[in-house]
């Protein structure tokens, strides 16, 4: 049986080979969706044991720093490091009060980060949020679900900011949108498209106003919706 002294030796240990994964992946400027040489090759590559890197190994895809795919082996996760639930949503209620939290959040980034991506967006991005922008009105129009492609169309916004952080920050809160559409009870379905294509439009013609503008109003949409209903709420209490 082992002891609290080796247990705790072992755990340090394998804090220093996760640093050590991390700054190899840093030096060698990998990016979300490369692969990691085969354990072998890693674990020399590190100077230690097998089974220390693999413990570590487990840790950093628990980070969402790794992704092990089967059969085909270890990548840099496209998550980033960012944990699923950041916000700790999973252990809130979802109301009308949280839903009206996040859209207050999101109005005070969103529209500045339109128009850093007005002003910043490359052609690549410019594309790009052009086809997920169509991916989500053929979803509305079909009558399906539209969620993670409404996620993805203000994850690319914030990629056209030219903003790492923002990149990074901008899918923490709008992993939230299937919480606020339930809140509003999808009543601006029809509305997000035509919204979306607004935006896009300001951005494709440079516009940075237009662009801050066209998310305000986009994001205000709901808010509106949910503040009002808070009101009511509180009326009848």
């Amino acid at each position: 049986m082992k002891t609290i002294k080796q247990i705790n030796e072992e755990q340090k240990l394998t804090d220093v080979v996760e640093d050590k994964i991390i700054r190899l992946i840093m030096q060698n400027d990998m990016k979300p969706g490369d692969k990691l040489p085969n354990e072998y090759l890693l674990a020399q590559t590190l100077g230690v044991g097998r089974n220390t890197l693999r413990e570590a190994m487990t840790r950093l895809v628990a980070r969402n720093v790794l992704e092990i795919r089967q059969g085909a082996g270890t990548f840099i996760s496209e998550k980033r490091g960012v944990p699923r639930d950041p916000l700790g949503l999973s252990f809130t209620k979802n109301d009308t009060q949280v839903a009206l939290d996040l859209f207050d959040v999101r109005l005070m980034l969103e529209p500045q980060v339109a128009a850093l991506a007005a002003k910043n967006a490359k052609p690549k991005n410019i594309h790009k949020l052009g086809m997920l922008c169509e991916e989500v009105e053929k979803h509305i129009e079909a009558g399906e679900s539209y969620y993670t492609g409404d996620e993805a169309f203000h994850t690319c916004i914030a990629e056209c900011s030219g903003n790492t952080i923002l990149k990074t920050l901008i899918p923490i809160l709008v992993s939230s949108i299937y919480m606020t559409t339930s809140s509003t009870g999808d009543k601006f379905r029809e509305n997000t498209y035509r919204e979306h294509r607004k935006i896009l439009n300001a951005i494709k013609r440079r516009d940075t106003i237009g662009a801050s503008t066209a998310m305000t109003e986009h994001l205000n949409t709901s808010r509106e919706y949910l503040a009002v209903k808070l009101q009511e709420k509180r009326k009848d209490e």
